[in-house]
């Protein structure tokens, strides 16, 4: 096989409906839609497409499962759109495709998420064949919305396990990402996962969740602590990378030693329209980076920047764009101010 390059993203293809709302109501209020639309999303999806995106020339296939329905054909057709590899997105036709009701709030910026599994409970480890693939690394995830995943397999203590040892023993290299689930569902499926991973691309509260530490105070996320849980994690398992993202800044701690911590893009009020997808948009930002042999700190850059294009749109993959002009955006906008 040729030199591997490009990336396999695995896991999560769901169809998301995302609605935009004047804010977000209390039970037994009432809120008005003020937009809506359908289209792609999960951890597969966002990360296919968004690193499409940055870059139409960068390689990236799928594997993942959809549903013999309106919302799965959606899915089958973005990726082809965008030129996503998708021979192993599986159609099952007994399930129906995954789907999330996405509601953004035009007065805070803030997002809610109710999901519909469908699909989710269709994938196994079995789904994910590695022989094909030329990828260089696996991007995989969802952890906690995914039934028999989450479930111990064979002698494995759940099947993400399962799937990343497969994924290693075939020569790729590791990435994961997470689920806003909640903190103990975190800890007890992602630490096993650890020894197991070479890049792990997270959020604040995540860090805290596997570390079994408390990283935010009333004002916001203590960076300190932050930095501290991602040292513990870090030292716990084999990645080379890990990053943490908050608003006001990243952390890169490295095993080499390196901590650094970048400050985030002043992004205008006016041009926020929806956090949906910008998570998802950072990790794609360092990923793309890290494997196009960027330093650690270039591609936090690049992930804060991705990230803050994302904020313009309401689907979590919409407003990406090319990776030139996802810094140029940055650069124009500027920068906070460093954090202690």
């Amino acid at each position: 096989m040729a030199e591997r390059q490009g990336v396999v993203t695995g896991g999560t293809w769901c169809c998301d409906h995302n609605k935009m709302v004047d804010h977000w109501p209390a039970e037994d209020g009432i809120a008005e839609i003020a937009s809506e639309e359908r289209a792609g999303g999960g951890s597969a999806c966002n990360m296919a497409i968004d690193l499409k995106r940055l870059d139409p020339d960068f390689f990236v296939e799928t594997i993942g499962v959809v549903g013999d329905d309106e919302d799965g054909r959606l899915l089958l057709a973005e990726a082809k759109a965008h030129g996503v590899k998708h021979d192993q997105l599986r159609i099952a036709t007994d399930v129906r495709t995954n789907y999330t009701d996405c509601y953004s709030s035009q007065a805070t910026g803030r997002r809610t998420h109710i999901f519909f599994s469908g699909t989710n409970k269709a994938l196994t480890p079995d789904t994910f064949d590695f022989v094909p693939t030329s990828a260089r690394l696996l991007h995989l995830g969802l952890p906690g919305v995914h039934a028999v995943m989450d479930a111990p397999w064979a002698d494995e203590p759940n099947g993400w396990v399962a799937v990343l040892k497969k994924a290693r023993q075939a020569g790729l290299q590791t990435n994961m990402e997470l689920a806003s689930v909640a903190a103990e569902t975190i800890a007890r499926l992602t630490r096993p996962c650890l020894p197991y991973l070479d890049l792990l691309v997270i959020n604040d509260v995540e860090i805290g969740a596997i570390a079994g530490r408390a990283v935010s105070t009333e004002e916001g996320t203590d960076v300190a602590a932050c930095r501290d849980a991602a040292l513990a994690v870090l030292a716990d398992g084999s990645m080379d990378v890990l990053m943490v993202h908050f608003p006001g800044a990243a952390i890169a701690v490295t095993r080499s030693g390196d901590v650094l911590t970048k400050p985030s893009v002043r992004v205008p009020e006016a041009e926020i329209v929806g956090a949906n997808g910008a998570g998802d948009a950072f990790a794609a930002g360092a990923v793309y980076a890290l494997q196009k042999g960027w330093t650690v700190e270039d591609a936090v850059g690049l992930a804060h920047a991705s990230a803050a294009a994302s904020l313009r749109g309401v689907s979590t993959t919409g407003a990406v764009v090319h990776w030139k002009e996802c810094l140029a955006l940055a650069d124009a906008w500027g920068w906070r101010d460093a954090t202690a």
